[in-house]
């Protein structure tokens, strides 16, 4: 994918939903390693990935992990995958990735669901400040 080096990942999330947004803040705060680039769904990177694999995007209330393997992970495998790769403690979350994908999925698809109702939306994607625009792809 344009844009990314070799060790790099791509998360595609919803650029209008504040927990999107919030969830964004956290990674880049908690990726010691500076791996991690963003993108939001709505953009053009993201649908280049999401022609690609060919995602209905009225299916798709996820985030979206797309690593240089060109694998694309979505829903709690996506949130856990990110998760393991962010400092200690919080790389310990990626235990759960044993618990079977279908009642980690319920449990995601339940909050992607509620998201905008608990956590409200944006009118626009939000804007990266100039020390920031590094980790975003547009």
């Amino acid at each position: 994918m344009k844009g990314l080096n070799k060790q790099e990942k791509l998360v595609l999330f919803d650029g209008v939903c504040n927990l999107c947004d919030s969830s964004v803040q956290f990674i880049i705060k908690h990726d010691k390693k500076n791996i991690f680039k963003f993108t939001t769904l709505q953009g053009e990177s993201a649908k280049t990935l999401i022609t690609a694999f060919k995602i209905d995007t009225s299916k798709t209330d996820s985030i979206l992990l797309y690593t240089p393997k060109h694998r694309l992970y979505s829903k709690s495998t996506a949130a856990l995958k990110i998760a393991s790769q962010l400092n200690f403690p919080i790389n310990l979350l990626s235990i759960f990735l044993i618990i079977p994908k279908f009642i980690r999925d319920y449990v995601y698809d339940f909050i992607a669901k509620n998201r905008y109702k608990w956590y409200g939306k944006k009118e626009a994607c939000m804007i990266p400040t100039k020390a920031l625009k590094v980790k975003f792809l547009e």
